[in-house]
């Protein structure tokens, strides 16, 4: 299985439980880990053979900011089923949503959740 990486992808929106993370919203950064077989691209250099990660970006971007939720969990979630019911190529989707803005009265670098969807279960769920 090869890897696609798309790291630091930065989005704005308005998840959270308190009601000024709903009303001015914040910005978060998503790493994005995706398992796919690109053997055929990989002697192709054929673009419809490979996972297209712009077309990727838009889907998280699409499922990111579609909704608002309470929990940065959710978020992550609908992002992996997004990009699982849009990319058949993905067999596998990693998500690291950081939250650099969390409401905390601490210094810290960011909270996160990382989240990890297989295409198997996916389908078993259908």
């Amino acid at each position: 299985m090869d890897i696609i990486f798309i790291k630091g992808l930065e989005l704005f929106a308005y998840h959270g439980v308190n009601p000024e993370e709903k009303q001015e919203g914040q910005p978060f950064v998503l790493d994005l880990t995706l398992k796919a077989d690109l053997e055929k691209a990989r002697h192709s250099d054929r673009l419809e053979d490979t996972v297209n990660y712009a077309a990727v970006r838009k889907t998280v971007q699409r499922a990111f900011t579609r909704e608002s939720y309470d929990l940065i969990e959710r978020a992550a979630q609908a992002v992996c089923s997004a990009v699982l019911e849009e990319h058949p190529r993905v067999q596998e989707i990693t998500v690291l949503l950081k939250k650099p803005q969390a409401p905390m009265n601490a210094k810290f670098e960011y909270v996160a959740v990382e989240v990890r969807e297989k295409r198997e279960k996916k389908e078993m769920l259908s």
